[in-house]
């Protein structure tokens, strides 16, 4: 429960330290006093969105710091261990929410004095403190907010998260698969297309590094004549010639140098270089020999070269590519073609898949339904004995429940739903939003916002002016039914009718000053004589009698 709040330069708030108790607490003051800022102050630590304006006017800082005692709280315990923010948890198992707001509107967050993400914030505070707003009574026309009212009555946390997941996992599908159908017309017209290139590529059955072996064959072949011209006169000039070559001359050399190798001995080395160049032009002139020999044009094999080769032109020009990449073409294509018949068993297995995913989320919706069903008249039947305790004594309230037609999924489940009343005797059930005035839409409001707090393990609830529209002898009863559910939860309540008010274990009074130059909002605990005297302004306005004392007397409840 909340132990302890404080708020510094917060709205028009300079310093306000207060210290919470078990029961309930009621919370009232002048119009225009500032009742809730306490509760806006606990807004901000539970997670709720911070403003600039929310900083007091003059300082560079708002700070608001919540301590809670989680004795009772094993879940809020249990979420600290998990998120690893346990580590500064005092003895006492206490821990501490911290929010800093600057006056440019930047937000800082803390847990047991660790820095965390206001998504943190929000989801601790979820299990730590329940609001409920003066203006909640409006949403209940909203079919999500009714929906959210029997599951919340009901527990369906669990089986509510199970239609949830099984609908994102339908809904991605789906998606899927629509795009999927949407490509596969474009896809069709481009496979076609791949077919005839694929098998026009196929009948031409060009291998790896053909072209290039083609290009050059056609190349030697279209000029083995200049080859062997070439080759005979090298011949001719080697070792051929009719009165001289190369290689004579090297060897009357070499015979002629042998002779005098006897009078100089260097000429040796000389010598022995020269008749390497014999071997060597004697072996060169062997290879052109049969490089020659062998060199002979084919007419047939060069058509079939001039033809292949022209073919392999035209194609390539025909995919706009140079020839010598229309083999990695053809094998690109063919993957491509490939791919695009795995997509269309690729949609075959996500219509397979889609199936199964909505028969799954309808086993998950109709467990849902059949539970919301059941537990809708057990809900049915408490509110309207509530609201018949709170001056409607004649009204039925009613939770219709229809199954859809199961043609649109939905993440909330598969019903449709209707809260229904009837205000006086005779009237038929009708449609909340149709027949219920602003008083009585407060007062089924407040009965279903009593009822669920009684189902939920929020160890904190607060309602902000929850009473509107109430008076006299329902408000008695509505500070009753607080009151009584205090006994078991810590509730805080800003009222401003005395009724309530006095039913409170505690009470807390709210005041403005004003000097002229700044406003400073206050909160104080109230004695048992202040609260006779605050239950007595409530009463009778600034004019407080002694019978209006004894009036205040009466209603505090001790």
């Amino acid at each position: 429960m909340l132990t302890q709040l404080t708020v510094q330069h917060f709205a028009i708030v300079q310093f306000l330290e207060l210290e919470f108790h078990q029961g309930m607490t009621t919370i009232t003051g002048e119009t225009g006093a500032g009742k809730s800022i306490a509760i806006d102050a606990l807004g901000l630590c539970i997670g709720s969105r911070a403003d600039a304006n929310m900083v007091r006017v003059g300082t560079e800082k708002a700070e608001v710091s919540a301590r809670f005692n989680l004795s009772d709280t094993p879940h809020a315990q249990q979420w600290l261990k998990s998120n690893d923010l346990e580590d500064n948890l005092s003895d006492h198992n206490e821990c501490l929410l911290r929010r800093i707001i600057t006056k440019e509107g930047r937000s800082r967050a803390y847990i047991n004095g660790t820095p965390v993400p206001l998504s943190q914030l929000k989801s601790l505070g979820q299990l730590l403190v329940n609001i409920h707003g003066q203006h909640a009574h409006q949403s209940l026309l909203k079919n999500d907010i009714q929906l959210s009212i029997i599951d919340e009555y009901a527990n369906h946390h669990a089986l509510l998260q199970k239609v949830k997941d099984t609908y994102q996992g339908w809904f991605f599908l789906n998606k899927q698969l629509k795009q999927q159908q949407l490509y596969q017309q474009e896809k069709q017209a481009r496979k076609q297309l791949l077919e005839y290139q694929i098998v026009e590529l196929d009948e031409f059955a060009l291998s790896e590094d053909e072209f290039e072996n083609i290009e050059q064959e056609h190349k030697r072949l279209a000029n083995s004549g200049a080859l062997q011209e070439a080759c005979n006169l090298s011949l001719n000039h080697l070792i051929d010639g009719d009165e001289l070559d190369s290689l004579s001359l090297l060897r009357k050399s070499v015979s002629l140098l042998e002779t005098q190798m006897g009078n100089d001995a260097d000429l040796q080395a000389i010598v022995a270089n020269l008749q390497e160049a014999v071997i060597q032009i004697e072996e060169a002139s062997y290879e052109l020999r049969h490089f020659n020999e062998n060199l002979e044009l084919d007419p047939e094999q060069f058509q079939q070269l001039e033809n292949r080769m022209s073919d392999a032109l035209a194609l390539a020009r025909k995919h706009h590519i140079q020839p010598e990449f229309l083999y990695s073409h053809h094998q690109k294509l063919g993957k491509e073609y490939k791919q695009l018949n795995n997509s269309e068993i690729q949609i075959e297995q996500l219509a397979h898949d889609l199936q199964q995913a909505e028969k799954d989320y309808f086993n998950h919706a109709s467990k849902l339904s059949q539970s919301r069903l059941r537990y809708s008249k057990e809900l049915s039947k408490k509110i309207t004995e509530s609201i018949q305790q709170l001056n409607m004594q004649a009204g039925k309230f009613h939770v219709s429940l229809i199954q859809n037609d199961r043609k649109q999924l939905s993440p909330l489940g598969i019903d449709n739903i209707e809260f229904q009343v009837a205000t006086n005797a005779g009237q038929s059930l009708q449609e909340l939003g149709k027949v219920a005035s602003g008083g009585e839409l407060s007062r089924i409001g407040l009965a279903i916002q009593v009822i669920i707090s009684q189902r939920v393990s929020t160890p904190t609830l607060i309602f902000d002016e929850v009473d509107v529209g109430i008076s006299g002898a329902t408000a008695a009863v509505v500070g009753k039914l607080l009151r009584s559910l205090g006994e078991n939860t810590q509730i805080l309540c800003v009222t401003h009718l005395p009724q309530v008010a006095g039913n409170g274990h505690q009470q807390m009074y709210v005041d403005k000053h004003n000097n002229g130059k700044t406003t400073n909002t206050t909160m104080v605990t109230l004695n048992n004589q202040d609260r006779i005297n605050e239950l007595a302004r409530l009463l009778g306005g600034n004019s407080i009698t002694e019978r209006t004392l004894a009036n205040a007397q009466e209603l505090l409840v001790q």
